[in-house]
């Protein structure tokens, strides 16, 4: 495994979506990656409010109170240059990170330094805001379609537990992804994962 840089930020924000943090926080973790989670205007030791969103046959999906998720390090510290890469995850914090200056300035650096980014369901809304989906491919739950396409980008309509991989983009359409979604991830980090 290349853990020349062991280290990845996590952005999250208060109604991110549980399994889309957690997941992804621990799974990464257990690769051996130091995962900073942050939030904007909150430190290490606080923690955000998740929301569960699960499809039950209803036109979009429903949402339900999740678990506090603990931030281990301080947003206003995070310099890009030390991460190997970078999570959005999805859930409702997306709609009003993006309008964070930092965040969308985060996003963009990472971009332009060709480091994997890994975004999931409305993670896109980030993305589109932080202007990198001009000519790109990029999934992302249905409803943030529009948005991709108004961004400049292609929205990629694939299945709910498949993952879309273009340069240094990984995007999904939602949590049932994240088998295909960190598998890609991982390989775009230089991680090597053997069963």
């Amino acid at each position: 495994m290349n853990m020349s840089n062991k280290k990845l930020l996590l952005l999250a924000g208060d109604f991110t979506e549980d399994y889309e943090t957690m997941v992804p926080f621990q799974a990464l973790t257990m690769l051996g990656y130091e995962v900073h989670a942050v939030c904007p205007e909150k430190k290490s030791g606080d923690s955000v409010k998740t929301a569960i969103h699960d499809f039950e046959g209803d036109q979009t999906y429903t949402e339900k109170p999740g678990h506090n998720f603990a931030l281990n390090y301080d947003f206003d510290k995070v310099q890009v240059d030390d991460y190997a890469g970078l999570v959005i995850p999805g859930g409702r914090g997306p709609e009003y990170l993006r309008l964070n200056e930092r965040v969308i300035e985060i996003v963009q650096a990472f971009n332009n330094a060709g480091k994997p980014i890994a975004s999931v369901c409305h993670g896109a809304q980030i993305l589109a805001a932080a202007g990198v989906l001009e000519g790109r491919e990029c999934s992302a739950y249905p409803a943030c379609g529009p948005d991709v396409k108004m961004a400049g980008g292609r929205y990629m309509d694939i299945p709910v537990d498949q993952a879309h991989v273009q340069g240094n983009l990984v995007t999904a359409p939602a949590w049932p992804a994240h088998p295909a979604w960190l598998s890609a991830f991982a390989k775009l980090l230089g991680a090597e994962i053997s069963i």
